[in-house]
């Protein structure tokens, strides 16, 4: 029955118009931003919504560069989206690139990721109180590694963990990488303690005992794998990843990308990604996705002047 279910809302979609999306992604191979457009694209996909999907890396600029190509490039771009995340929210505030969200067409948030610490499994850091532990002691003998800038949100996430384990913000020793997948590399040549990053990134790997995951910014553990706020520390934080369209993008091609993600979330296609990356469901298209950005520039601007990151 499901699957003639499924059938049905496939034919539909597909009659309704997805013939193809090119997905724009900001960042290199290995990272959440790669991740997320290729897991949305292999749901889409294998669940007959979209009949054609293809990817692009653009990295450079902290994900100016394929902001600034969207925009520029605008009236080619019909069926391209480009994922982003919270770090559009906080590099437009640090102006490391001059656009917002309000230079795009916002389409539709699609998942939140959680936040995580992870260590190798031979680390002497076997957990959260293994490694706060050193931290007290000395803070600089910790190096915590992100797949970005100084500042960004791998940094304020590590920060605000530390912080409210009663630990000084300022004091988080970051090393930033070019991506997701360099940090990870960083980690596991011993060149970092500690990769902060995002649940999805690194689930599997934990899973199978490449990497060992010691706490989740989430209200509860995933997994058998413990949240802060189990182990006494209240860092919540879920990092959404969603889609934009070049700007001036006619409504009628929103409304069918809005639609098509929508469906996704019906399928069985998109429930086998979802789990595998450990990601929350998260659908707020346009006006409400505009409305959260709204809120969380707010709530991540206030963050940044406390730790003297603005």
């Amino acid at each position: 029955m499901s699957a003639l279910l499924v059938g049905g809302l496939a034919t539909g979609a597909i009659a309704s118009s997805v013939e193809k999306i090119h997905f724009l992604i900001p960042g290199g191979a290995g990272g959440g931003w790669d991740g997320t457009a290729r897991g949305v694209g292999e749901a889409l996909k294998n669940s007959g919504l979209v009949q054609e999907t293809s990817f692009e890396n653009m990295s450079g600029g902290g994900g100016g560069k394929a902001i600034a190509y969207i925009i520029e490039t605008a009236k080619k771009q019909e069926d391209t989206l480009m994922v982003n995340s919270t770090p559009i929210v906080i590099r437009s505030l640090q102006g490391v690139f001059p656009q917002s969200f309000r230079d795009l067409t916002l389409v539709s948030s699609v998942v939140a990721d959680f936040g995580a610490l992870v260590v190798r499994p031979d680390s002497k850091y076997q957990s959260w109180a293994d490694l706060k532990a050193e931290f007290d002691k000395n803070p600089r003998k910790v190096k915590v590694a992100g797949g970005s800038s100084r500042g960004s949100m791998d940094h304020l996430v590590a920060a605000q963990i530390f912080k409210a384990a009663g630990g000084n913000p300022k004091a988080v020793r970051y090393v930033p990488y070019d991506a997701g997948g360099k940090a990870l590399a960083g980690l596991l040549t011993g060149e970092v303690d500690v990769l902060s990053t995002g649940l999805g990134e690194v689930l599997e790997k934990h899973k199978k005992g490449e990497v060992k995951i010691i706490g989740i910014t989430s209200d509860e553990g995933v997994d058998g794998i413990p949240s802060f706020k189990e182990m006494g520390v209240d860092a919540y934080f879920a990092n959404w990843r969603g889609f934009f369209g070049a700007p001036n993008l006619p409504q009628e091609k929103v409304d069918t990308f809005v639609k098509v993600l929508g469906d996704m979330y019906k399928t069985p296609e998109w429930e086998t990604v979802r789990k595998r990356n450990g990601w929350g469901n998260l659908y707020k298209p346009g006006k409400e996705f505009e409305a959260f950005l709204l809120n969380q520039e707010k709530v991540i601007s206030d963050l940044m002047k406390e730790l003297g990151f603005l």
